[in-house]
């Protein structure tokens, strides 16, 4: 299966944050969203993507003042990515390999989804589903 199947099914919709977004507005995009991660975009351009183990480990660090600081502080500014022709087993890889948890896709230098690693496990669950199906009514049809 290939990440523009999981984009099919899932939609296409991603949740962002401007790089000068305080960590506060952060906190409460993650909650309106209910999503664990936000892509950091300027311009179009993805220049970071922040989750909520970031805003975790900025909190452990450096208590409530944090929420007043720039995404920009907590944020991971080297993204991962992945295309949509990419495979969703190559995905799991990277982000078992990686420890990520969400990736960004990228179709012609745009921003075309994000992937997170819920998604990847519900494709390998439809497959396995799918896999065992086929096995139930080749074994019953002998």
């Amino acid at each position: 299966m290939r990440i523009a199947d999981v984009l099919r099914d899932k939609g296409s919709g991603v949740a962002t944050v401007d790089p000068q977004a305080r960590v506060g507005d952060v906190v409460t995009t993650l909650d309106r969203h209910n999503v664990g991660a936000l892509v950091v975009v300027d311009g179009g351009r993805v220049v970071g993507i922040v989750s909520e183990r970031d805003v975790v480990r900025g909190l452990a660090r450096r208590g409530p003042a944090l929420l007043a600081d720039p995404v920009t502080d907590i944020m991971t500014a080297e993204v991962t990515t992945c295309a949509p022709g990419d495979t969703v087993d190559s995905l799991a890889a990277t982000m078992t390999e990686r420890r990520i948890r969400h990736l960004p896709v990228i179709d012609g230098g745009e921003l075309a989804g994000i992937v997170s690693i819920g998604d990847v496990v519900k494709s390998h669950i439809s497959t396995l589903e799918a896999d065992r199906d086929q096995l139930q009514s080749y074994i019953s049809q002998g």
